[in-house]
């Protein structure tokens, strides 16, 4: 019996860990782009290796971990050196009280001492309100603002979740973002002291974010020597032009060459799996079609250290509420220990600017890009000294957006999906956009084509063991 051939559309780290999990098959990987990784990539500043994408992954989520451990990287895990990080909130650098999770706050008394609030907004989120509880979803913007006040949602929930999503607060789902507070919300329990118990769960059990010295952008490429030490096919500049159905299995179309597969995984955004599944899969499309994504930039600045003010902490996020140029600066070099000590004499920090909806400064030249930035860290910190070196990243329809109803929607795809045989989706536009989410949607997407009695075995009768 022929060997089973598994086809992955898309490199970035859900396509890469999809490979990865289908070892021991034939397995071929087509990225469109010159390179695999996605958002995980590495670059130099100023001389100086530094990621130029996602810099740290959840850690008590155990995927991506897990990952890392599996393909050689175990011993280059590390832990943010200091976790101390700021909200920019009515024209002050105040501390991001502790004891809260995504924002909504589980410890008051933190909350009043970090003045992250005015006396009005304190006063308001002392004094809970009862909702009714609901059965189905909510915004989580919303459903705090009627709980706690209008101030929580706008300088607490609003920047934290917008560092995750780039999204608008008032629109994303709770359920999807947020599921851990989903029994709160719907029985209608005290939000405050459910809060306070989850975090208390939550507190002692490590690191809440790892990285790996050398920065994040070595994931992938750890993953893909591992790939291709298995017997993989990783291909990049290889655009599928076209995705059929066949009594066979799959016919895929790759600058100009026809690909046979028993299985099919898509790995992509969901505009180009819309576009790919157009005609076998038409629901699942139009589903698809739906899914918005926000577009934003990062800002990577190198300053000579002898320059600067002194920075402490991890950096700060920025309310929208207050109109800044900047949404957050990460202080890199305070974060993490591997960078200093690789560049003592430098240090680096960055920005990201833009959201869903406000993707205008996309457009802008680089040097605005870090001129807005500086300007903004100025007031800020008091950053006065000009930058040696600058790289700006813009990620043009980067993050998927989780309005309310998101995970019904995600449940319609992958049921069209499963209708057609021999076919799977996975990424950032499903599980949740964080790298443990996208490492787990792609082994769950492998498992179903693959396991025996999932679904496997309608792709012809070929996919076999």
């Amino acid at each position: 019996m022929a060997e089973s051939h598994v086809v992955v559309i898309g490199g970035g780290i859900a396509g890469l860990t999809a490979a990865w999990a289908a070892r021991g098959r034939r397995v071929t990987l087509l990225e469109a782009s010159g390179r695999l990784g996605g958002k995980l990539f590495g670059g130099e500043v100023g001389g100086v290796r530094v990621d130029l994408g996602a810099e740290s992954m959840l850690a008590r989520r155990p995927e991506a971990v897990e990952l890392a451990r599996e393909v050689g990287l175990g011993e280059e895990l590390e832990p943010p050196s200091t976790a101390k990080a700021a909200i920019w909130s009515r024209e002050a650098l105040r501390p991001l009280p502790g004891g809260q999770l995504m924002g909504v706050p589980g410890d008051l008394a933190a909350l009043a001492a970090s003045q992250v609030l005015s006396a009005e907004g304190l006063a308001r989120a002392q004094d809970e309100r009862a909702t009714e509880p609901f059965e189905e979803d909510v915004a989580i913007g919303r459903y705090v603002a009627d709980r706690l006040g209008q101030e929580v949602a706008d300088r607490l929930v609003e920047p934290l979740l917008g560092g995750v999503y780039a999204g608008h607060a008032d629109e994303i789902s709770l359920r999807a973002a947020v599921p851990a507070l989903l029994p709160i919300a719907r029985s209608g329990a005290p939000l405050v002291e459910g809060v306070r118990e989850l975090t208390g769960r939550a507190s002692g059990g490590g690191p809440v974010f790892q990285g790996l010295r050398g920065g994040l952008g070595t994931l992938p490429e750890a993953v893909a020597a591992a790939c291709r030490a298995a017997g993989a096919d990783l291909r990049t500049d290889s655009p599928v032009e076209e995705l059929r159905r066949t009594p066979e299995g799959w016919r895929v179309v790759t600058n100009g060459e026809t690909l046979h597969a028993d299985a099919v995984v898509l790995a992509v955004p969901a505009p180009e799996a819309a576009r790919l599944l157009r005609t076998d899969a038409p629901a699942a499309a139009t589903e698809l079609d739906q899914v918005e994504y926000a577009g934003m930039a990062l800002v990577t600045l190198a300053f000579r250290r002898a320059d600067l003010p002194g920075l402490s902490g991890s950096g700060f996020l920025v309310p929208p509420v207050d109109g800044r140029a900047i949404k957050a600066s990460t202080f890199s070099s305070n974060k993490w220990g591997w960078l200093a000590d690789s560049a003592p004499d430098s240090f680096v920090l960055r920005t990201s600017l833009g959201r869903h909806r406000e993707e205008a400064a996309l457009d802008l030249p680089d040097e605005e890009l870090a001129a807005r930035s500086l300007a903004d860290l100025g007031q800020a910190v008091g950053l006065r000294a000009r930058p040696y070196d600058t790289a700006v990243t813009r990620w043009r329809g980067g993050l998927p957006q989780y309005p309310v109803g998101h995970l019904d929607r995600v449940e319609r795809i992958r049921r069209a999906v499963r209708s057609v045989g021999g076919l799977a989706v996975c990424g950032a536009a499903y599980d949740g956009v964080g790298i443990p989410a996208c490492v787990a949607s792609a082994r769950r997407a492998v498992n179903e084509l693959l396991t025996p009695g999932t679904g496997a075995e309608v792709a012809a009768g070929t996919m076999k063991a």
